[in-house]
């Protein structure tokens, strides 16, 4: 873990003076699946362990100067997979936050920046689409619509392989929609889809359909972990974006609304590693983790306080600490949740790559669920 420094801001904060890209959003594709757009684990990875569950997260892995970059992260996680001791320990999966492909979400980009580097990688790959991935190039001399090549890898209604992908064996993914739900038997893990601008947009409509999963999710599975996962990140102290308002208030609108929070915030969109604690006045505490560092090759620092083009002055930051961060390297998350007689825990661990390939582990934490009565 890199240590908090007085030089360096410990809280969110605002980059000033930022131009309204608003007019960026771009409708969503027809969902491929049926409402409320649920995909159970279970469907794609059968045999796995109702006790315990490690996957990968991680985001922003595209790379266009420098693939090696991307190469060495989907090299490291391949090789968690096949150093795992035993079936539970292994991964299982990648559940990717989005930035797949730079700098548009153009059809050709996916071989190179996807199927390439994730070829050896043993386990399926989920995914929520991030503002690069959603964006059109107006120069392409292909027409094509906003998410075209994300629905055709990752939303299909049957596994299949993939004419981008080339000689990649990897299978077309049937997540049911854009923005979706995946079922496991110890996490419900909600994806939101937040376009293109800069600081995000969630139309109405998925709203709606977020609210509905927050209150299905605590009525039905209040002894699984709630995790949500949303491409812009709502908090952060990098110098290339800053904290989103629209995504601190979308979500915080939402919580209000509904009474329920999730244990758990995962984003990518900047690119390095943050980890925020977010102080709530019933007491209760919830992490937002920023893990955007996935390959792309301009890493985000974290801001200096008497950088003049930021501020951390908004009351949104007042109970809101950044705990840990690493803003040198790339790397990668491994979550692993385990289920005891008389416990549910979510452990992170967040690896920096170096550029020999090995891995460093830079921050771990626990989070338990908090006041729920475990079904044996």
């Amino acid at each position: 873990m890199t240590a908090i420094t007085a030089q360096k801001y410990i809280t969110p904060v605002l980059k000033k003076d930022q131009p309204d890209d608003t007019y960026k959003f771009l409708p969503l594709p027809t969902p491929t699946g049926s409402y409320p757009y649920h995909l159970s684990l279970k469907k794609v990875v059968p045999m796995v362990s109702n006790k315990r569950l490690v996957f990968h997260m991680v985001g922003d892995t595209g790379s266009v100067r420098n693939p090696s970059l991307q190469q060495l992260v989907a090299e490291a996680m391949t090789a968690q997979c096949d150093a795992a001791a035993d079936a539970d320990d292994a991964p299982r999966f990648l559940y990717h936050l989005g930035d797949l492909v730079y700098h548009h979400g153009e059809a050709d980009r996916y071989y190179d920046q996807f199927f390439k580097p994730f070829r050896n990688y043993p386990g399926p790959i989920f995914a929520i689409a991030g503002n690069h991935d959603s964006d059109v190039n107006p120069a392409s001399t292909v027409p094509y619509q906003s998410l075209d090549a994300f629905k055709t890898v990752f939303c299909d209604t049957e596994p299949r392989p993939v004419a981008l992908g080339k000689d990649a064996s990897r299978n077309s993914m049937i997540q049911p929609n854009i923005y979706w739900t995946l079922d496991t038997a110890l996490a419900t893990i909600i994806g939101l889809h937040s376009n293109i601008p800069k600081y995000g947009i969630i139309t109405d409509e998925q709203r709606a359909w977020f609210v509905e999963e927050l209150r299905n999710a605590a009525l039905n599975n209040p002894d699984k972990m709630l995790i949500l996962c949303v491409h812009h990140a709502p908090y952060s102290a990098d110098t290339n974006h800053g904290a989103s308002l629209y995504m601190i208030n979308f979500l915080e609108s939402v919580f209000d609304e509904t009474g329920i929070r999730p244990d758990i915030v995962f984003s990518g969109h900047v690119h390095n590693y943050q980890r925020f604690v977010k102080s709530y006045p019933d007491g209760k505490t919830l992490p937002f983790i920023v893990a955007g560092a996935g390959g792309f090759d301009e890493i985000h620092s974290i801001a200096l306080v008497d950088d003049a083009r930021f501020t951390n002055a908004h009351p949104a930051f007042d109970d809101v600490k950044l705990i840990s961060y690493f803003d040198s390297g790339h790397g990668f998350l491994k979550t692993t949740i385990n289920k005891t007689e008389n416990d549910l825990t979510l452990t992170i661990d967040y690896y920096s790559v170096n550029t020999d390939g090995s891995t460093v582990l830079i921050d771990s934490f626990t989070v338990h669920k908090a006041a729920v009565a475990l079904q044996h």
